[in-house]
Parts: structure tokens; C-alpha cells; sequence
């Protein structure tokens, strides 16, 4: 398509043509421009307060300059060839990666009791208990939130293990924690609630969260939900806690979260995690480059750039009271939705949809 043609039919998308947008509550008819929220400094320190007050607007206007310079620029590049290239791209890692998700997650890993998903789509949750295996097998904690923000943490519990009827969301105690304060966290990035077992009298304290990119809200984020275990509840509840804390191999002290110094915040607070007291910095679980294809020119990296400007880190975590559980037989990377690492290698790829690894241990519980 010519540029002309492209720019009328990218007005027409964000001002005119409607959309069914589906959230916890309600599907609505939106279109493309009712999608953006506003950007605040307190998540993006670097916005100036002319900038957070004028972020909608001024979104639109990026957005546009920054589609028309890559509709330019491939039709200049590589014309009639690059769009069979993007569908094809888009099919794998966009269009069919929720199928791919549901897939990887009804097979490979059906032996797991409880999930803890993070950036999920609306419409994934949707998809999820649309498949018979999936609904079958687990209850879908997720989050109360307005829809705009289509990034969501979930929960996904066994439904043998657990009275169904008991689950209660807790998501406001947490987010109690932050009033008044500067933590960059928005709508949808926690979810915790509270669930009996079914075998015992016993609760599980669930929590579930995506952490900012500099990892600057996970120690927060931590604190607010060791609080509520303890002082909020019983204390009695065993807690779980799954999250993608966005920490670095290389910290760099009031810009981005060290995952040495992470280890040592949870361990203060009387914390272990899945990688133990102490996380390697080279245990990653993320290991991939953005291209200057992309928005976030920031972190754009040439072929030669990939290790020291791509993102190559070790990032997520299961965190959990030593005084509570065991972690028996290890870490299981996966990076191939065959519970299988392969080390020194890009991912998402066409047949893994995610940009982080998943991890899986075994927990038992202390009697």
C-alpha cells in the first residue's frame, strides 16, 4: 500500500473504526485512541509535568510520526516483500501466541498446581476458559481493572486442590501500601487473594506481579505483600509468590534493581526464593535484543550490541518462606515450552511466545 493509503487507514483505526475490547466486566466498542492511558512520572521519572499533563495527546502524535517513519522506511527498503514478512512474524508471536501459551501450558505442563502468569492479554483469560482442558483443571484469579491496560498478572490454581468457593481477592491490601508513595506500579501489574486447600485447614496467601522495567517497584512491591502476610491476615497463611522482579545482572544504584541486591532485601525480610538466599547474576531468564524496529529506541541494539545492551538478565522468581516450604529438586528452565533451556539463545521464537523463560520448582510444605 502506498503512505497515503496507510495514513487514512491509520486515522480511520484510532479515531474512527470501533472494537470490541473484552475486561473482567463487560466487553465494550472502543476505538483505537480510548486504548491509550495517561503516562505518569511517578512509573516514568523522567517525564517532565508538562509532559505527563499532555501524555494522551502527545502519544497520539509519536505514535503516528513513529508508524509513518517505518511505513516509509520498508516501503523504501523492501517493497512488496516486508509485509509477507511481518504476517508471518506477527502470526507466531502475536496473533497465535496466546494459542501457543494455552497449548504449551495444556501439555507440557499439566502437572502444575499453581501458575503465576504475568503481562496476560484480556483476551487470553478469555481464551483460557474458553479451552475444555485448561477451565477443566484451574480457577483464573485475575484482577479487577478498567480493561484499558491490556498487560495483567494472573493466578491460575488447581481446582482439586482447593475449595473453590474460598477464594478472595486481597489485590487492595497490597495496593494500600503504596498511598501517598512514588512506586511505578499500574492497574493490573499485581493480583494476590487468599485460598483454603481442600485436604486441610489450612490457606495459601497467592500473589502474582510485573515488576517496572528498571525493577525499581519490585522491592516495594515485596515489602507491601510480606506486610500483608503478616499483619493483614492471620499470619497463619503459607505464601507463594510468583514474579517476573525485572532485576539485573549489573545493578546501577537508583536506576535499575540489582538481583544481588534483591536477594539480599527478600532474605532481610525472612524470604527464600526458588534460586535460594542467594541468586546467581547469571542465572537468566530473559536473553534478547530489541531492533530499532520497535518504540523504546532506548533499548535498541545492533547484532553486535546483544549482550551489553540487550536484555540478558535474570528476572523471575518464587518466592516463599523457608519456615513454610521446601524447594525440592532444583529450578526448571524453559525457553523451548518443552521444559528444555537452550543456553546462548534469542527468545521468543517462532515456537516459544514468551520473552522470558518459564520457571517451575516443586514446593513442599513443612508439617
Amino acid at each position: 500500500a502506498s503512505f497515503d493509503d496507510w495514513w487514512a487507514r491509520w486515522k480511520a483505526f484510532m479515531f474512527e473504526d470501533a472494537m470490541q475490547v473484552k475486561s473482567k466486566q463487560e466487553v465494550k466498542e472502543v476505538k483505537g485512541v480510548d486504548l491509550l492511558v495517561p503516562i505518569k512520572r511517578a512509573k516514568y521519572p523522567a517525564l517532565s509535568e508538562q509532559e505527563e499533563a499532555i501524555s494522551l495527546p502527545l502519544q497520539t502524535l509519536c505514535g503516528a510520526i513513529f508508524d509513518g517513519i517505518l511505513v516509509h522506511m520498508l516501503n523504501s527498503l523492501a517493497p512488496g516483500k516486508w509485509q509477507q514478512l511481518r504476517h508471518e512474524l506477527a502470526n507466531a508471536l502475536n496473533r497465535n501466541k496466546n494459542e501457543q501459551t494455552l497449548r504449551i501450558l495444556a501439555n507440557k505442563y499439566a502437572d502444575m498446581d499453581i501458575v503465576f502468569l504475568q503481562e496476560v492479554a484480556n483476551a487470553f483469560v478469555g481464551k483460557l476458559e474458553g479451552n475444555a482442558d485448561l477451565s477443566a483443571r484451574y480457577v483464573a484469579i485475575v484482577p479487577e481493572t478498567s480493561g484499558k491496560r491490556d498487560q495483567n498478572s494472573v493466578i491460575l490454581v488447581r481446582k482439586s486442590l482447593i475449595k473453590e468457593e474460598s477464594v478472595k481477592d486481597v489485590t487492595g491490601l497490597v495496593n494500600e501500601r503504596f498511598e501517598g508513595k512514588s512506586v511505578p506500579v499500574a492497574e493490573g501489574d499485581i493480583v494476590a487473594a487468599t485460598v483454603e486447600l481442600a485436604d486441610s485447614e489450612q490457606t495459601l496467601l497467592l500473589a502474582s506481579f510485573h515488576g517496572d522495567t528498571n525493577g525499581l517497584a519490585t522491592i516495594p512491591v515485596v515489602d507491601a505483600v510480606h506486610d500483608v502476610a503478616q499483619n493483614s491476615l492471620t499470619g497463619k497463611e503459607l505464601l507463594m509468590f510468583g514474579l517476573d522482579a525485572n532485576t539485573y545482572e549489573k545493578s546501577k544504584p537508583g536506576k535499575n534493581q540489582g538481583v544481588v541486591e534483591f536477594g539480599e532485601h527478600y532474605v532481610s525480610k525472612g524470604l527464600t526464593s526458588c534460586w535460594g538466599d542467594k541468586p546467581s547474576p547469571t542465572e537468566y531468564t530473559t536473553y534478547n535484543a530489541r531492533t530499532y524496529l520497535q518504540p523504546q529506541l532506548n533499548k535498541a541494539a545492533s547484532k553486535s550490541e546483544f549482550l551489553s545492551k540487550g536484555d540478558v538478565n535474570p528476572k523471575d522468581f518464587i518466592l516463599f518462606y523457608p519456615d513454610q516450604f521446601e524447594a525440592e529438586g532444583g529450578v526448571v528452565k524453559d525457553n523451548t515450552g518443552d521444559k528444555a533451556y537452550l543456553e546462548d539463545t534469542a527468545f521468543p521464537t517462532l515456537s516459544f511466545p514468551s520473552d522470558h523463560a518459564i520457571i517451575s520448582t516443586e514446593l513442599a510444605a513443612r508439617l
